[in-house]
């Protein structure tokens, strides 16, 4: 192993590699979440009909006006999580416990001297979006492939070179000029760390390049296990301004201006340990091996975002009643940041650490807007003893949009002009391309994701006048594209970070006690909730499109209990 550790620079190398998000990563900070108060949980989040409650006021702001007098509450949420990964047989778990404020608010009342308008309510309330933490590990314990294989083929399909990764000629990959392609990360961060080996055909000058994995060379078959560690944190925190009220108690009618803190933090680990591998001797040789070697991935992305709601609740009948909601996109400008680093040891001798740009974090900013949403809502209310609401929700995941900073996107699909200075007629889709920085990001968003629909139903019963039970369920399907999910598409995921996970459909169970005496009311609500997910390491080797990236089958489990307590006057 002749050539020296080189150390690769992630600040300033050029528009491509400058940047760390790709449409996974879209959806991580998209992902929804049931959180609020402990009678809107325990009715499982069906609530857009009724109203009258300091988080439904923030999924259908016309239940503001529900309100006949003042309230002021807070929600604590213990939240205990857990997290099995299955792959070939084997299950690896990992739990995790968190403490979170779920809300905290208030609604003032101002009654009016008008029948037709009776009152006009305000509303100002925190709410706990989304959380984020998610913790879990698993193996691989047969591997049919490297991922250094995976990046050999990158380097393979982008028909690199020696030089093209090194800093040994004059070119240099980590920064390089105006008219330089830049070499991908993975591919220069691979051939630090000896993960990938250069061939070059005397004959035709062309160069292939080696991965660890090989089954066709003298030797005995590489083989080996894999493992594998995700901790994600964060979540989104709602800051509400709500205002609406009522038109003859019939029609009830409220706006929300929502201020949105978005935090998250997302660390991976992917490590092998190899038998018979390809490893490049002090004559830059292939010989077979033992490997042992993990990359390590660091990304976390915060800012500030602004939506919209339009809420309306329409009782034509006292025991009867719909709602509609219409939710804006939330329009964020983001700050991410991003590392990465490599340990290996190699026939139990050779051993070193390549650090990505000296530890030194890379960085971005960029513009971002999540989906639309559409809520639509029924609920039945008899003579004050039995609520039976059911909601529907409908977000294009399909739509999510990238930007730049310095753009406005002003909610359409593509903000560069299609017409040239002199508007001699319109430009071509690759010139547009060629401007728009997050294009293929773009694409990529609607090839791997589509709609996801969400359906909630519940019930709330009073035995007697203080004391309420209460129960629900919620549904929401896979946002993912069918071919995505089924390994039928390239995965493109963003610098140094191949390794992905794909959700199927969530399922919540909710069931609560609510105690009223006098002014003063206490609920208490558990949720329980379910979701599996696919995880793979990498998207399929590019030069072996036919043998499957190592994934498992992950259970996300939570177990929720969630107080609320509050004050009416």
């Amino acid at each position: 192993m002749k050539k020296g550790l080189l150390i690769l620079s992630i600040i300033g190398i050029g528009s491509i590699v400058a940047k760390g998000q790709s449409a996974l990563d879209a959806y991580s900070i998209s992902q929804p979440d049931l959180k609020g108060t402990a009678r809107y949980m325990g009715m499982a989040g069906a609530f857009g009909a009724l109203g009258g409650d300091l988080s439904a006021i923030t999924v259908n702001p016309g239940g503001i006006g529900v309100y006949r007098s003042s309230d002021i509450g807070f929600t604590l949420d213990l939240d205990v999580q857990s997290a099995t990964s299955e792959a070939q047989g084997k299950k690896f778990g990992k739990d995790q416990t968190k403490f979170l404020l779920n809300n905290l608010g208030a609604v003032l009342t101002l009654r009016l001297p008008n029948k037709t308008f009776p009152n006009f309510n305000f509303g100002f309330v925190y709410n706990k979006g989304a959380s984020f933490n998610r913790v879990y590990k698993g193996q691989i314990s047969t591997l049919q492939n490297s991922m250094s294989n995976y990046i050999a083929g990158i380097a393979n399909s982008e028909s690199l070179t020696e030089g093209d990764v090194s800093s040994a000629s004059d070119y240099d990959p980590y920064n390089p000029g105006i008219n330089d392609y830049p070499a991908p990360w993975l591919a220069i961060l691979g051939y630090d760390s000896y993960l990938i080996t250069p061939d070059v055909d005397p004959s035709t000058g062309d160069t292939h390049w080696y991965g660890l994995w090989s089954d066709s060379m003298t030797g005995a078959k590489t083989t080996g296990s894999g493992g594998y560690f995700v901790q994600e944190k964060g979540g989104t925190n709602d800051f509400n301004i709500v205002l609406g009220g009522n038109i003859n108690n019939i029609l009830y009618w409220g706006m929300n201006f929502d201020i949105v803190n978005l935090n998250y933090q997302l660390n991976t680990i992917w490590g092998e340990s190899l038998e018979n591998a390809l490893v490049p001797d002090d004559g830059n040789n292939l010989i077979r091996s033992s490997a042992e070697w993990q990359l390590n991935n660091v990304y976390s992305v915060s800012g500030t975002g602004f939506n919209y709601q339009l809420g309306l609740i329409f009782k034509p009948v006292q025991q009867f009643r719909l709602g509609f909601a219409f939710h804006t996109p939330t329009w964020y400008n983001l700050n991410e940041e991003f590392g990465s680093s490599v340990n290996y040891l190699y026939g139990g001798q050779e051993s070193g650490t390549v650090v990505a740009n000296g530890g030194y974090l890379g960085y971005n900013s960029y513009n971002f807007r999540t989906p639309w949403k559409i809520i639509a809502s029924a609920a039945g209310v008899l003579s004050d003893k039995l609520i039976v609401s059911f909601d529907y929700e409908w977000a294009n995941y399909g739509k999510m949009h990238f930007s730049e900073p310095d753009y406005y996107d002003g909610g359409y699909d593509d903000w560069y002009w299609p017409y040239n200075l002199n508007e001699t007629g319109p430009l071509s889709m690759d010139f547009i391309e060629s401007n728009d920085p997050y294009a293929y990001e773009n694409s990529d968003i609607s090839t791997y994701y589509k709609s996801m629909n969400t359906f909630r139903a519940g019930i709330e019963f009073k035995p007697i006048s203080s004391l309420s039970i209460r129960a629900g369920y919620s549904y929401s399907s896979s946002p993912v594209e069918k071919n995505a999910k089924n390994n039928k598409e390239i995965i493109y995921t963003a610098g140094t970070q191949p390794s992905y996970r794909f959700d199927n459909s969530t399922n919540y169970i909710t069931c609560g006690l609510g105690y009223r005496y006098k002014h003063v009311y206490v609920d208490l609500a558990y949720v329980y909730k379910k979701m599996t997910s696919e995880y793979h390491a990498y998207t399929p080797d590019p030069a072996s499109p036919n043998i499957p990236s190592p994934q498992s089958k992950v259970n996300f489990t939570n177990n929720q209990i969630v107080l609320s307590a509050g004050y009416r006057f």
